[in-house]
């Protein structure tokens, strides 16, 4: 056990010079203190979609068999989104049965904020939104945007 810890330590520290020298766009993220398994990540919400300019705070957690299994990444901002629960659980393919060692966080960050530009409501966490996006986009995305005032406003 001990041999794969330091080696997922490695592909950690690794990782974090990459976003470090080159931060995916609109996204930054770090060690909380000095765990290397915890980090904190801050998206900008993405132009064009409901959420722009909203600030969004979210923690990973790496496993100790990191790259093998993929982190755990969760919302802490509250966000109003059919793929995002009230827990802040992430339904995102690559972070359950899609994952692969070639994934990096940045990887993981960029897909993060394509679903905020791109929901899919045909695999939801949250069902009456879904139900909303499909049904009335208009009335989804004015409520989306009002979370964002609400809760990721940076103020």
């Amino acid at each position: 056990m001990k041999g794969s810890c330091s080696s997922s330590a490695k592909r950690i520290q690794k990782e974090l010079a990459e976003i470090s020298l080159d931060p995916p766009e609109s996204c930054s993220a770090g060690p909380k203190g000095d765990n290397i398994y915890e980090w904190v990540s801050t998206i900008i919400g993405p132009q064009g979609s409901p959420y722009a300019s909203g600030v969004f705070f979210l923690d990973i957690h790496f496993p100790h068999d990191y790259p093998f299994k993929p982190p755990k990444v969760q919302f802490r901002t509250r966000i109003y989104h059919c793929n995002i629960n009230s827990n802040g659980q992430i339904c995102l393919d690559i972070l359950k049965d899609q994952w692969s060692p070639a994934l990096t966080i940045s990887k993981v960050l960029l897909s993060i904020i394509s679903l905020l530009t791109d929901a899919n409501p045909k695999d939801p966490l949250v069902g009456s939104i879904a139900q909303q996006y499909i049904a009335d986009r208009e009335a989804h995305d004015r409520t989306a945007a009002e979370w964002v005032k609400r809760y990721a406003s940076g103020a």
